[in-house]
């Protein structure tokens, strides 16, 4: 089965190379192969590959930019997500479709489930919304996954922003009161494996289990790379490193009203796997486990990426 994965140097799509290598043929395209938002161009570069499934991870997953270019954000998260659609229709193929936990505006007191409805709080969250909805018009052989807070070795991502601050600042200030759930792109990639195996067509939620607020996946961050914790009066936490070079930090939780962003971010997106769960296909595990297991393998990669060493 030849798979084409687009975006296929971004976190999720470079993991997505190396999983599917064991099985299928796969065919890694990014921009240079041939631009999403150009029609022509998707039908012009599918039709020669010829893939039996698309896995589209292509997006522009800048949250506050998107408040700044709107329309740079739903011509590719909505218009290229249709366009990869329509070609995956005539060409008969699979489509799998990544979106994402900030469809939801965060006022639900719980886990999100696929069948609570959808509204989001800012223009990312609009573009991805309405990609979904183009990309369900135009091919029904569609699995659409929304997944959340996703991490890996490769681009930026939360987990490598705090390694790397805690090689810069004294003091690092997270919020505390956005609550979500963390996920490794490895997990989400065996997962997609999985399911594009089936025929199993639809909306799907792919986050690990569990949940928790930005300070706290911080401070589980730092657990797990070896840093020891002292906790203050004031709520803060003192992060004592046990290699030499590297300095105490102080971890500080704080409010979103201290932390203005251009884009107003759900309190809660937390997302529950209710569709693999009632099927019996949810093989994501708790987050904290995964990143427990993956933590050597990000910080080789920061060093491989010249970030100098970091805490083995």
């Amino acid at each position: 089965m030849r798979v084409l994965i687009t975006g296929a140097t971004g976190q999720l799509g470079s993991e997505l190379c190396t999983v599917l290598s064991e099985g299928f043929e796969v065919v890694a395209a990014t921009r240079q192969e041939f631009d999403i938002t150009d029609l022509e161009a998707v039908r012009s570069f599918i039709t020669r590959t010829e893939p039996d499934v698309i896995i589209n991870t292509a997006a522009y997953t800048n949250v506050d930019g998107s408040e700044l270019e709107k329309e740079k954000a739903f011509l590719v998260n909505a218009i290229g997500a249709r366009n990869v659609a329509i070609v995956a229709r005539e060409m008969g193929a699979k489509l799998v479709h990544i979106s994402t936990d900030y469809v939801f505006d965060g006022e639900k007191g719980e886990p999100y489930v696929e069948y609570d409805p959808p509204h989001p709080v800012n223009a990312y969250g609009w573009s991805k919304l309405v990609g979904e909805w183009m990309v369900r018009e135009q091919n029904v052989r569609t699995f659409i996954l929304r997944v959340a807070w996703l991490y890996g070795p490769k681009g930026k991502n939360f987990v490598k922003t705090m390694l790397k601050l805690a090689r810069e600042r004294d003091e690092i200030r997270v919020v505390s009161d956005q609550r979500g759930t963390p996920t490794f792109v490895g997990d989400v990639a065996r997962q997609i494996k999985l399911l594009i195996g089936t025929e199993g067509y639809g909306l799907y939620h792919c986050t690990s289990q569990g949940g928790c607020t930005r300070y706290e996946f911080a401070r589980e961050i730092f657990r797990c790379a070896g840093y020891g914790e002292e906790t203050s009066p004031d709520g803060s936490v003192l992060l004592i490193p046990d290699t030499r070079g590297l300095r105490p930090i102080t971890l500080r939780p704080v409010t979103s009203d201290e932390f203005p962003t251009p884009a107003r971010r759900p309190a809660n997106s937390v997302l529950e796997n209710f569709m693999l769960k009632v099927q019996g296909l949810d093989t994501m595990p708790h987050w904290a486990e995964s990143l427990s297991a993956q933590m050597g393998r990000i910080k080789e990669a920061m060093e491989d990426e010249g970030a100098g060493p970091v805490r083995r």
